[in-house]
């Protein structure tokens, strides 16, 4: 059931790219955020770039598999526009509008997975995702705009390294997550009072890269998902305060 009351972060995300799949709360939260931070929406276009390019790069790597948890709603850009059309792909969400658009994504080798991330043994041992991808083979993980939605008592490095375990050697892990190290204090300040429930989690550039301590990362590393891979002329870290990460698995 949806409860279109309550703002959900896939709907807003959906705002903020210009989408259709919204509903007044979420409307109304993502207005007030963006009060808070007026680039609130360059952030989530360039955030869907840096998943376009990093998906894309994977392809080029030969990775014919994908794991993207915390999917969205459909929207231009996704993983399906930029790989290898014969590739696999298995999507998860916790939003139930999102189930509902999800036939937009499948086609054949592709299935949607209505999980949570905090399940992250839930999503592996699902019967469609192991009918879906062969877990040793390299897999390219996706989790895009999402870990920023776990608190530290939904122990997110757990979730984190559940997830990565299950990869062979030579998968990849594609992440960003939102910061606020870049924002002025006044900026702080107005996002703090938007997030009275605690359940956005900003971390800064050192704590997003403990997720994925042991990986590889590819050049350049971790870095602000507008820059990585990126040429032409590039918006600010501190306008798109989002970092994003490519890592292989060793």
């Amino acid at each position: 059931m949806i409860d279109t009351s309550v703002a959900h972060p896939a709907r807003r995300y959906n705002y903020w790219l210009g989408g259709e799949h919204h509903f007044p709360a979420d409307r109304a939260s993502g207005d007030a955020i963006e009060a808070a931070m007026p680039t609130i929406r360059l952030m989530a276009v360039e955030n869907r770039r840096f998943l376009g390019r990093a998906a894309a790069y994977l392809s080029a790597q030969g990775v014919r598999q994908f794991l993207d948890v915390g999917t969205g709603l459909p929207a231009p850009g996704g993983i399906a526009d930029v790989v290898d059309p014969s590739s696999r792909i298995v999507y998860a969400d916790n939003d139930p509008l999102v189930a509902q658009h999800a036939a937009a994504l499948l086609a054949d080798g592709r299935v949607y997975l209505e999980a949570d991330v905090r399940s992250p043994r839930e999503i592996l041992d699902h019967p469609s995702l192991r009918a879906t991808l062969d877990l040793d083979a390299p897999v390219g993980l996706m989790l895009l705009a999402v870990l920023h939605f776990l608190r530290d008592d939904d122990d997110p490095h757990g979730v984190v390294r559940t997830l990565v375990d299950a990869l062979p050697s030579g998968s990849y892990v594609v992440a960003s997550h939102a910061t606020w190290e870049y924002l002025p204090p006044t900026v702080v300040e107005r996002l703090t009072a938007q997030n009275g429930d605690g359940r956005f989690a900003p971390r800064d550039g050192a704590q997003f890269a403990a997720f994925f301590a042991g990986l590889e990362p590819v050049a350049p590393g971790l870095t602000s998902v507008a820059h990585w891979h990126a040429a032409g002329d590039l918006p600010s870290i501190e306008d798109v305060a989002c970092n994003g990460i490519v890592a292989r698995v060793p």
